[in-house]
């Protein structure tokens, strides 16, 4: 009889409470492939009728799939262990078992998936629909029908099925988002991406009210728009553990532009040491983020006054550096208008990202 194949089991996505995580670690689990059959055919009126054992059934798979509507990895706090089904046994009168089923686990666009055990980069699961056979089933063994020949006309001979693969695997949320908001405690980042978008993140008057990454989309006007993201403050020494440490700038890799905030009321700390402060960071933490554009913005402009000194001065350190000075206020509204349109012109001039709605093929994790 020809094999049958189960229909897929979906887990994972965004189930449970509000709650961002961003990394997990997983034991996916193929499913074993069933046992062949020994068995002959005993019918009356039909001696000798030979070996009818039939093949066990292959056991399922264990796939990953990239979804958008899944924004977070928190499913794998509760649950570490994923299995593929078994197949079933073969059994007499040629009779095939039936293959066990696929095991489909949804997982946030961006997810990155590691081998834990080697440290080895398997997929980059970065667009919608994007699919990873993380641990393969397992063949079914052969029946003894399969080993009749002229020489043995009667084999007791059969295959077990053999076992699934099993992996242990890290798996790491990456935001996909085109611009991405950068700089010290307060600087005013989640009030900006509130006034800009529909995002409401939690803001307060002490450091670090940001927590974890806020997305936020923002509209260019004649339907264009962009995604922002907040990213929690950063500290000099956050590479090394210092404050929220350097957990959340890998949610800055995937940004194309990176919006650089400064607080003129930072009394404690010199501007411009600032932004070099935090741009020595992005390179301790991976070269190619201090190579990344940025826009400096200026925030709180409504607290300046008359004295202005710090503008000029910021101007002139932008100059040097090649890059553009924005003076704002999320509180009056002031530069708001003209941040949008600049980052909108600074994305569009740089290489378009990943299509966020393009499928891809399916992949699978192979030996390097």
């Amino acid at each position: 009889s020809s094999t049958s194949r189960a229909p897929r089991r979906r887990t994972g996505g965004g189930s449970g409470p509000p709650m961002f995580v961003d990394e997990a670690r997983i034991q996916a689990y193929g499913g074993d492939g069933g046992n062949g059959c020994v068995s002959f055919r005993r019918e009356k009126f039909v001696p000798r009728g030979g070996p009818d054992g039939g093949d066990g059934g292959d056991g399922g798979s264990v796939l990953l799939v990239a979804d958008q509507g899944s924004t977070t990895l928190l499913a794998f706090r509760y649950r570490r262990e994923f299995r593929g089904e078994r197949g079933r046994h073969g059994s007499g009168a040629n009779k095939t078992g039936r293959s066990g089923g696929d095991l489909t686990i949804e997982v946030p666009v961006g997810t990155v998936v590691i081998d834990d055990e080697r440290d080895l980069l398997l997929a980059d699961l970065d667009r919608q629909g994007a699919e990873l056979v993380v641990a393969r089933g397992g063949r079914g063994g052969r029946g003894n029908a399969r080993f009749a020949g002229p020489t043995n006309r009667a084999p007791t001979r059969h295959d077990p099925g053999q076992p699934g693969e099993q992996r242990r695997l890290r798996l790491e949320l990456k935001l996909l988002a085109d611009v991405g908001l950068i700089g010290f405690p307060n600087a005013g980042k989640s009030t900006l991406i509130s006034r800009l978008s529909a995002a409401r993140p939690k803001i307060a008057d002490y450091p670090f009210t940001t927590l974890i990454p806020n997305l936020g989309v923002v509209s260019r006007g004649g339907y264009r728009s962009f995604v922002m993201a907040d990213i929690p403050g950063l500290i000099e020494g956050a590479h090394a553990g210092s404050g929220l440490g350097h957990r959340f700038l890998r949610h800055v890799e995937r940004c194309r532009l990176l919006l650089h905030l400064v607080d003129p009321g930072a009394v404690e700390r010199d501007a411009i040491e600032g932004i070099r402060t935090l741009d020595a960071e992005l390179a301790k933490y991976r070269e190619e983020l201090a190579g990344k554009p940025q826009i400096l913005v200026l925030t709180k402009a409504d607290t300046l006054g008359d004295d202005r000194s710090v503008v000029k001065r910021l101007t002139a350190f932008a100059q040097r550096r090649g890059t553009t000075l924005l003076v704002i206020s999320a509180v009056t509204g002031e530069g708001l208008d003209e941040l949008v349109r600049e980052t909108g012109d600074a994305l569009d001039r740089l290489a378009p990202g990943p299509p966020p709605d393009e499928p891809a093929d399916r992949g699978e994790a192979v030996e390097p």
